[in-house]
């Protein structure tokens, strides 16, 4: 079987990566393309089977590297933050992607599991810079100087770890609801506003709920960039990898469930919310939400990685490799944003004077 560092060009030689385009194997000297497939008979093929039962959940994931197969990977670790980051011994110089320091080669791979599933890069570098471009256009807060003078520290592709959850959910929802009337005469303004109790009862499923497996990567910008099209995500090999890092999870799926209950929850409670239409308003009162069924896969999802550094402070930036939703925070104009509350104070005053005069005295 062939490891990650023997995926060679089969004209001249050269190391293959991954090219996000073409969604090929691409020689980095000759230009020469292969497809996966072609060198995915180099593989041994991991299969196994996830056994549910009850709400005992089922996070077994990729299963186990079997031997010889994670050769060709090792693990980068940032003396700083301690992050881990995957990729071949071919990498040169690595800087950590979240905090920028220089990181060590550690020695071979030791992940306990291997990814069931891989969404592949199909945004490169330059989508990336774009994405970047277009985030700050427009942005009247932003400082001049930012814009003008400002530039990308670094761009890193990284394959971020995901666990994917599975449920079936028999729930029970009462919500507390209103509903409310306005009219008025000559006098006044009337509004009547009723309260009711609202019960919601079913069944429901849910698939590849995402919560990120890694303790570096915020949760909030990673659920910022969402949503991935998990219907594109091709089954694991390291082929995916060549030209990228890919991050090492650092939280298992058994504590990621938590936080997988509480989205199926939240989640559960929406849905069923938009079956009660006619209402002003509609809020949870009690929720008794039983989940069966419950399973966990391993995914990698392609995001593109930027830093930049403005008077000494380091802002990050996050794009889905798949997508090209960018997100990220940018420093803001103390004068400029002054400015702009003072004419928004002044147009809201103008506002509230015109509508005391014609409406109220």
């Amino acid at each position: 079987m062939a490891d990650l560092i023997d995926y060679k060009c089969l004209n001249c030689g050269g190391g293959l990566i991954f090219d996000s385009q073409s969604q090929k194997l691409k020689c980095e000297y000759c230009d020469a393309q292969f497809e996966l497939d072609a060198l995915k008979a180099l593989e041994e093929d991991v299969k196994i089977t996830n056994q549910n039962s009850a709400m005992t959940w089922d996070t077994m994931a990729g299963g186990q590297w079997q031997e010889g197969e994670e050769a060709g990977l090792k693990t980068y670790v940032c003396n700083s933050c301690g992050g881990q980051i995957i990729g071949d011994d071919t990498l040169g110089s690595v800087n950590c992607p979240y905090c920028d320091s220089p990181i060590v080669m550690k020695g071979q791979f030791a992940g306990e599991l291997k990814p069931d599933l891989v969404i592949p890069f199909k945004l490169d570098k330059n989508a990336a810079l774009a994405g970047y471009n277009k985030h700050i256009e427009g942005k009247k807060l932003l400082p001049k100087i930012f814009k003008d003078k400002n530039h990308i520290d670094e761009i890193k592709g990284v394959y971020v770890p995901f666990w994917l959850f599975d449920a079936d959910v028999d729930a029970n929802i009462r919500y507390k609801a209103t509903k409310v009337r306005t009219w008025q005469d000559s006098q006044k303004i009337y509004t009547e506003t009723k309260h009711f109790s609202v019960v919601r009862s079913g069944k429901i499923g849910f698939c590849n709920v995402p919560e990120d497996g890694s303790s570096k990567m915020p949760d909030d910008m990673m659920e910022s960039i969402e949503p991935f099209n998990v219907n594109e995500a091709k089954p694991f090999t390291p082929a995916y990898l060549a030209g990228y890092m890919a991050d090492k999870y650092d939280v298992s799926a058994e504590d990621s469930i938590d936080r997988a209950n509480k989205r199926i929850k939240h989640s559960t409670e929406m849905e069923f919310a938009k079956t009660a239409t006619g209402y002003a308003s509609l809020v949870p009162e009690s929720s008794n939400v039983m989940l069966s069924n419950g399973k966990a896969r391993y995914a990698l999802y392609p995001v593109w990685l930027l830093n930049t550094t403005y008077e000494g402070k380091r802002y990050y930036f996050a794009m889905n490799g798949q997508t090209g939703k960018f997100v990220g925070d940018l420093p803001v104009d103390n004068a400029a944003y002054w400015s702009y509350f003072a004419k928004f104070t002044g147009i809201f005053s103008l506002i509230a004077m015109f509508v005391f005069y014609f409406f109220v005295r």
